[in-house]
This record gives structure tokens, sequence and C-alpha cells, in this order.
């Protein structure tokens, strides 16, 4: 996909990152972002928002932060809030406020408040099950969603999704295991939503690279699982590389038993790759390949985020930075207080941000450009640099 760089602006499966502290209070004033006051949570099938009692602000557009702020889900949702507020500071950001809502008390009560609020965009939620939950609101009062997830399944009319999506890195890095000679592929794909996504990603793609599939084999996420799973796919017949669909640390337990069957193949991973910080240190996994969105500026970023909140964001962080680059972009033509131009989301020369190009494809889903990475033992190093032409 050919995307021009429209925006030049400088600078689900979770894995556990460090723990993410509340933004401390700036010395000077920043762009408004608010946290309202907490409200009851009415029933879900038909929630009644509190009357809003946050000031009126005729020059802003009112933008929605949707994270969980409280629950298991806390650090990495605190971590998006922090990264959308400091996207505001360095762009400026005079025609958006943000105010955040806590989806974990009830992400279709916090949708409902968000909109007698008086905002018209929403960025967010994370999870899937959220998403599909604030959806319906959203669409009866014309609110686009700007969701967090990876799951392509809650995409959908005013719902598009900036998540990294696994069909993708599955795709890319096929492809380029398939331009270094390699011609049959297996898979171990965890039970659940995203194994099934990543099973189907690399039937596709093998089918797409004239490439043969001579297994796929699902697994209970547990080291036996794991094992029991490689035992099976391996007899299926010989293949030259195997996907892992999970964590570094977790795909790393299948290794013993992959060199055991066959020696030579050679590992692949996914994006969620990416989330591992120190991969370099993780038994078996060097020489491996898996693909993700470039690091260069998230690692800026990073760096700017720790000066600001004493602590390293979530890999997750550069969603909520990258969609407020986007509502501060298409709020030229965004007269406050009007719905949002959602026509602007559509724009085939795309944007880019943190995470690099991208733009919304017909399923409201980002298309990206992936770079491939190999794990080396100072952690990883790029054997294919992203570009624009991969989807």
């Amino acid at each position: 996909m050919a995307l021009m760089v429209s925006l030049g602006l400088a600078a689900c499966s979770l894995v556990p990152a460090p723990q993410v502290q509340s933004p401390p209070v700036a010395a000077a004033a920043p762009p408004p972002v608010e946290q309202p006051r907490a409200a009851p949570v009415p029933p879900p099938e038909a929630p009644v928002p509190a009357p809003s009692t946050l000031p009126q602000d005729e020059g802003r557009n009112r933008v929605a932060v949707l994270v969980p702020l409280t629950g298991p889900n806390a650090g990495v949702g605190q971590s998006l809030a922090n990264a959308a507020t400091l996207a505001l500071l360095d762009t400026g950001g005079e025609r958006i406020r943000l105010t955040v809502y806590d989806t974990a008390k009830g992400p279709a009560a916090a949708a409902a408040q968000a909109i007698a609020d008086g905002n018209r965009l929403f960025l967010g939620p994370l999870l899937a099950e959220d998403v599909r939950a604030v959806a319906p609101v959203a669409r009866r009062a014309d609110v686009p969603v700007i969701a967090f997830s990876n799951d392509i399944g809650v995409a959908g009319p005013g719902v598009y999704l900036i998540g990294f999506a696994p069909s993708q890195s599955v795709a890319r890095v096929v492809g380029y295991a398939r331009g270094q000679g390699l011609s049959r592929f297996a898979a171990l794909t965890p039970n659940g939503i995203y194994g099934r996504r990543v099973g189907q990603a690399i039937i596709d793609a093998t089918q797409r690279g004239g490439a043969r599939l001579v297994g796929i084999q699902e697994y209970d996420r547990d080291a036996g699982g794991l094992r029991a799973a490689v035992t099976r796919v391996s007899a299926q017949g010989a293949y030259d590389a195997i996907l892992i669909a999970d964590p570094a640390r977790s795909a790393a337990a299948a290794v013993p038993a992959i060199r055991s069957a066959v020696p030579r193949a050679h590992i692949l991973g996914t994006e969620l790759w990416a989330n591992e910080a120190a991969i370099g240190t993780v038994p078996g996994l060097r020489g491996a390949w898996f693909a993700a969105v470039p690091d260069t500026l998230f690692n800026q970023m990073r760096t700017r985020y720790r000066a600001r909140y004493g602590a390293a964001p979530y890999r997750l962080a550069s969603l909520a930075y990258d969609a407020v680059l986007l509502a501060v972009r298409t709020s030229r033509d965004w007269r406050p207080g009007r719905p949002y131009p959602q026509r602007a989301l559509h724009d085939p020369a795309g944007f880019t941000g943190i995470d690099g190009p991208y733009r919304f494809g017909g399923n409201g889903v980002a298309e990206r450009a992936l770079e491939v990475r190999e794990v080396t033992v100072g952690g990883t190093t790029i054997v294919s640099p992203a570009r624009g032409d991969e989807n």
C-alpha cells in the first residue's frame, strides 16, 4: 500500500510491563485534560448518564479517551491515558479537549456519560468486549470510535481499529520467510479468538505466497499443552518454518520440542514479540523472525514519557498517542459542537505517527507498514525495513 506521510508531527493480548504512575501536576498549564467525577453504573442495556457537570467550552472539540483505569488492566489503561495527554502537549492541540473515562466501571455507561458530556469522538476502548458494548451507544449518537483493540471482528460502521492486527504481522513475516527460500510452514496457535485469527492469517498468507501449510495445532496456554502441540504438528510432516502465536517468553517453551523434532526449522513469531524489551535474553529465540511496527519514534516518545511520568509506558501507549495526532489533524475542519467529520478517516493518502504510516481500509482496520526483525543476543536487528506497499 503506497501511504503518504500526511501528518508531519515530531516526535486482545496484553503483555505485562512496568507499572505506570499517574501524571504529576505540571508547573505550566497544559492543554486541558479532564477526569470527570465517578458516575453510577446503570444497566448495560440502557445506560443512563448522570447530568454533565463539565464546564462549557465552545472553542474546543471534546474528545473522550475510553480506557480501564481500575481493575486488572488499569496499568495499561493509565499508560494509554498518559500517552494521549503527552500527544496533546507535544502538538499544542488547542482545538481539542480530552476527557478520560474509566471503562472498567462499565463501558456502555462510560460511553453514555461521554456523549452526555458533549464528546463527539471516542479514542478507545482497549478490549474487544468493551468495543462491542460501546459501539451501539456511539452509533446512535453518530460518534465515531477509534478503538485500540487488535480484534478485527469488532470493526464495523463507525468503528475503526488503530490496534495492531495479527493478520498483518503474520502475512509480513511469512512473506519474508518465503523470500528467504522457505516453503513449508506450520503453526502453533493458542485456544481463543487471537489464536483463531492467527490460524486463518497463516492459511491466507501461505496460499497467497504459493507455500505449503503442513499443519496448524491449537493448544492450551501452558507448557505441557504447547509441547504436545509441537508433537502433533511435527507428526503431520516436515516443515521449514513454524509460527508460534504467543508472547516471546511463552513461545520459548516450545523451542526444545521443535529442535528435537525438526532441528533446522526456523522459528517465527507475531507482533506480540515487540512487547518483550529483553527478547534477546529469552532462551532459544535467537535467530527467530517476527514482524512489527517500527520502534524508532516510539523510543523517542518513551524518553519524553519517562521524563514526564517517571515510568516507562506500555508498548500499546503509542496507539493513544497516534489517535490524538489523528484527532488534532482532522480537527482543522471540525467545528466545535458539531459531529466529527468521519470522512476524514477515509483519506486514501493515509496518516503517520509514532508507529509509522497507516490508513484505514474499507473494513475500518488500520493497514500498516511493518518491518521484520531478527532476534539477536542484544535484542533485535531489522532484516527487512517497513515499506509502504505491503498491503
